[in-house]
């Protein structure tokens, strides 16, 4: 009974933590389709206790990922990212089970509509993402069980997932994306973006 508890268990968990990957079916966020893609990391902040990551692998593994999941859709109307990595924490190797920390990471969002020249969200939304639980990392740790480049990508690609379930739920409650009457494929603006910039 413990036995078959345990697989359950960790069934659930490997179920309820296992992250979207990029090649899976998309959701109906409308008219969409992906403009600029700009992630920078100038105000990237570091958890002490931390594994090392530069400023520029995050901003080219988020860049990756946002472009692996967003590019896929082929909408009529363009719509522009701008990211910053806030802050993060690259779990070390700890003491399995007593001290075995998560990875984290801080994102800011701010979505712009192409045509109108103006962002869809006045404020910044800002994402607090942890990385996902396996059975390896669940018994041993984040940092046993994963290499430092696999924790930048595994969080990279959660974010994404997260912005995904935001911009779905904003294109269902507020019309985001919502295909105009004169939409047509058109080259993106030159539209001014500064992820780091306060809304």
């Amino acid at each position: 009974m413990i036995r078959i508890l345990a697989f359950l268990t960790t069934f659930a968990v490997l179920a309820a933590c296992t992250p979207a990957t990029p090649d899976e079916p998309l959701e109906d966020l409308g008219a969409f389709s992906l403009g600029h893609n700009i992630v920078v990391a100038s105000k990237m902040q570091v958890v002490p206790g931390s594994r090392d990551a530069t400023k520029e692998e995050w901003a080219e593994v988020m860049t990756s990922e946002v472009d692996a999941r967003f590019a896929r859709y082929e909408g009529p109307q363009l719509y522009h990212f701008g990211i910053s990595i806030e802050g993060f924490f690259l779990a070390p190797p700890g003491i399995p089970i007593v001290l075995s920390p998560k990875s984290v990471l801080a994102v800011n969002v701010t979505v712009w509509d192409d045509a109108a020249g103006t962002k869809l969200n006045s404020e910044v939304k800002t994402f607090t993402v942890f990385e996902t639980t396996s059975a390896d990392s669940f018994l041993v740790g984040s940092g046993h069980a994963r290499s430092r480049e696999q924790q930048l990508r595994g969080l990279a690609r959660n974010a994404v997932g997260q912005i995904e379930e935001w911009m779905l739920e904003q294109h269902q409650e507020s019309g985001w994306f919502d295909a105009a009457a004169d939409a047509a494929e058109v080259e993106p603006a030159e539209v001014e973006l500064d992820p780091a910039a306060p809304s």
